[in-house]
C-alpha cells in the first residue's frame, strides 16, 4: 500500500500504526529507538560525536529489520520521512506508557 498524500500528522498517524501491526516489528522499533537514545546519551555525556551515526544505525536498523523481516512492507519513512520520525517517537511513548502493546 502506497502512502497517500496526508495533510496533517493526525491523518498520517493511523496509517503509520497500520504499518506496524506485527508485534515483533513494534518490538524491533522499540529496541532500536531505545538503543538510539542510549547512543545519544553516550554522545552527550562523553562529548563524542561518533555516537551520533551509531544512533542513526540503531534507530533505523531496528525499524528496517522489523519491516523487512516481519511486517514485510516498506518503512513509512521512505514516503513520509518527517512524519514517520515523529510517528516513531509517538509510538515509542505510547509503548512506554502502556497505551500501545509492544
Amino acid at each position: 500500500m502506497a502512502a497517500a498524500p496526508y495533510h496533517s500528522f493526525a491523518e498520517f498517524y493511523p496509517y503509520y500504526l497500520a504499518q506496524h501491526g506485527h508485534r515483533i516489528c513494534r518490538r524491533a522499533h522499540f529496541v532500536g529507538t531505545t538503543a538510539a537514545i542510549a547512543c545519544l546519551a553516550a554522545a552527550a555525556l562523553g562529548r563524542n560525536a561518533w555516537w551520533l551515526p551509531a544512533a542513526l544505525v540503531c534507530g533505523y536498523g531496528g525499524a528496517w529489520i522489523g519491516h523487512f523481516f516481519y511486517e514485510k512492507n516498506r518503512p513509512a519513512s521512505f514516503g513520509n520521512p518527517w512524519w514517520s520520525f515523529r510517528g516513531d517517537w509517538l509510538m515509542y511513548w505510547q509503548m512506554v506508557t502502556g497505551k500501545l502493546s509492544w
